[in-house]
């Protein structure tokens, strides 16, 4: 089912940004990871303004490297649930990464007071708090970590 993909490099960066670099692959797997969204429109309704086929492209991007699975809605036959693979779940140390720079560097970015303790994770005890979102990832029970 995976594509071949032509790599620009044998550069390990360049070629997980041909996996899932792009940023609405990314905002895709963190509405996932941090939001608990596992069906098409729950993704176009998340507020970032992603174009039906934009998001239709990624999710089968996504889906044909591995990241996600999907399958039919068994209590809506029509709908398709959408869910992190073990591939998926491996990128939640680099989300982490991402969230911790974000904050570091745009100081833009409001820090609401439910999410300093977060913070205080990530520069405390990361190991832990990945763990944690993998494991409320896999048990379906998403907390809004981010």
């Amino acid at each position: 089912m995976k594509k071949n993909i032509k790599k620009r490099s044998e550069c390990p960066i360049s070629s997980s940004l041909d996996l899932f670099g792009d940023k609405w692959s990314l905002l895709i797997i963190r509405d996932l990871v941090f939001s608990g969204l596992h069906f098409y429109n729950e993704f176009l309704e998340s507020g970032e303004g992603i174009a039906t086929n934009i998001l239709s492209d990624r999710l089968k991007k996504l889906e044909e490297n591995g990241f996600i699975t999907s399958e039919k809605y068994e209590h809506q036959k029509t709908k398709k649930l959408y869910q992190l693979t073990e591939k998926g779940i491996g990128l939640i140390p680099i989300l982490i990464e991402m969230i911790a720079w974000g904050f570091q560097n745009d100081e833009t970015l409001l820090i609401p007071e439910e999410r300093i303790s977060i913070l205080d994770r990530i520069w405390n005890d990361k190991d832990t708090l990945i763990k944690d979102i993998a494991e409320s990832v896999r048990s379906f029970n998403n907390k809004n970590f981010c």
